[in-house]
């Protein structure tokens, strides 16, 4: 079972990257918020999941904004006034030669030769490097309370800086973690004193194509008999990807370094609730039928994929959903209503094509959770 969560979670995350639309971006008001001093922002992708969102907060908020990518990706969807400079993370970076930035906002890195290549280029000509990391780099996944000084993935290959995005696919994902663990140490290695990592859980909301929060406002907003996985108490975690953002920009205006977790909400969440919030925000007639772990286990359902968000509260991914999120709370983390993030997804689900609505990149098919739940009423009735 565990392959195949860590191969989903690390797997949709690339692909969410890649291929996240844009074409949904919920409005906000920034006027409330007080104006920090201009920065000069370099974002590394700014075109993918939570590039965009950073970009629109950025620009709202009075920063000059650059961002660098292959020009492949929703391009033409930047804010006016966003400098595009084009270019490829594996080894076509002339276009950062000769710039100066105040910050740089690593997105896409998965490989630390990626870090390396950048920071010899932009060392000396930046004053902070913010990478963004993944709570997967941790070692051990048992352990709920996990907070940023637990031990980190290892990397077994032969040499980490010729892995290529293809190695890491090939592996399984196996490479994942431990390579975003070298990549956040090269970070450290060429920006000492300058660097601040941010180690995101799930990430969630309007925008993003893996599906793994989407499944279930699709599902509780269909309504009927809908198969809930282990115990409504069940712990889950994810952050909103616009919360996730904006954080990271204030984190940057405020000149913040150091590591933190970055996922939430700011209480522990069970299922239920989740689930139960959906059911309210959407004004659902849905029902919950709550199947335990061993039965959807021996049904091949699987954790996370099968039923996205929720991992079993046991066993060697205990932690999942129990991250430390402390010292990032200290910090000003803040998240908005899961109300919110609920019905925006829907929305923006909804405006996707019909073939797309028609398959879903997680969760299971109708009538897979029929079968599921049919088995589960016989064994009940025995």
């Amino acid at each position: 079972m565990l392959p195949t969560r860590r191969q989903f979670i690390k797997s949709s995350a690339i692909v969410s990257g890649a291929l996240a639309s844009g074409a949904f971006r919920a409005e906000r008001t920034f006027a409330a918020e007080s104006k920090p001093k201009p920065m000069r922002l370099l974002i590394l992708g700014g075109t993918g999941f939570t590039g965009p969102y950073q970009v629109r907060y950025a620009v709202a908020r009075g920063h000059k904004v650059t961002v660098f990518n292959r020009g492949k990706t929703h391009h033409g969807e930047l804010p006016e006034g966003v400098e595009q400079l084009v270019g490829d993370r594996a080894g076509q970076l002339d276009a950062l030669k000769g710039r100066q930035w105040d910050v740089v906002i690593d997105n896409p890195t998965m490989l630390p030769a990626w870090v390396r290549d950048a920071a010899q280029i932009l060392k000396g000509n930046v004053e902070r490097y913010v990478f963004i990391s993944t709570i997967s780099v941790y070692a051990d996944n048992s352990k709920p309370d996990m907070d940023e000084t637990g031990a980190l993935a290892k990397y077994d290959g032969a040499d980490p800086m010729k892995e290529t995005r293809d190695s890491v696919i090939a592996s399984g994902f196996k490479l994942y973690g431990p390579l975003k663990a070298l990549s956040e140490q090269e970070t450290e290695k060429w920006f000492p004193k300058q660097s601040l990592i941010i180690r995101p859980g799930l990430i969630v909301g309007p925008g993003d194509e893996s599906d793994r929060f989407t499944y279930w406002p699709v599902r509780v907003d269909r309504g009927g008999e809908v198969l809930a996985p282990g115990e409504p108490s069940d712990p889950v975690q994810f952050i909103d990807a616009r919360d996730l953002a904006e954080w990271t920009i204030r984190m940057a205006e405020n000149r913040e370094t150091g590591t933190y977790n970055a996922t939430g909400p700011d209480k522990q969440l069970g299922i239920g609730d989740m689930l139960g919030t959906m059911k309210t925000a959407l004004d659902s007639k849905a029902t919950f039928t709550w199947v335990p772990a061993d039965f959807l286990e021996q049904q091949k359902v699987s954790p996370w994929s099968d039923m996205p968000v929720w991992i079993p509260p046991h066993g060697e991914e205990a932690g999942i959903g129990r991250t430390n999120i402390k010292r990032a709370l200290a910090k000003g983390l803040t998240f908005r209503p899961l109300t919110d993030t609920t019905r925006d997804t829907l929305k923006w689900f909804k405006s996707l094509p019909p073939e797309r609505q028609a398959q879903m990149h997680a969760g299971l098919p109708p009538q897979r959770e029929a079968e599921v739940l049919a088995a589960w009423h016989a064994k009940q009735k025995k």
